[in-house]
């Protein structure tokens, strides 16, 4: 994983970041990954699971009452 230093920080910047880090209750390294995270990630940017989840809703959910067919499968024949 890279590693990155940050030169020259003025004093006041570091200082709210603490306070910012103690807030959310993560260390001031964990803060600064956030931050550059939120920064850099699109924002509306839609995630798979919650595409998928929307796609299945749109569907009219999930009966998860389906019975399973427990079947063996046949293995495949390379003749």
């Amino acid at each position: 994983m890279p590693v990155i230093t940050v030169r020259n920080l003025p004093d006041e910047v570091h200082r709210a970041i603490r306070v910012r880090a103690a807030t959310h209750g993560r260390s001031t390294e964990a803060e600064i990954r956030f931050i550059l995270e939120a920064a850099v990630t699109p924002e509306g940017r839609v995630k798979l699971g919650t595409l998928l989840a929307g796609i299945g809703r749109e569907l009219g959910g999930i009966d998860l009452k389906i019975s399973r067919d427990k079947t063996p499968a046949e293995p495949l024949r390379f003749e």
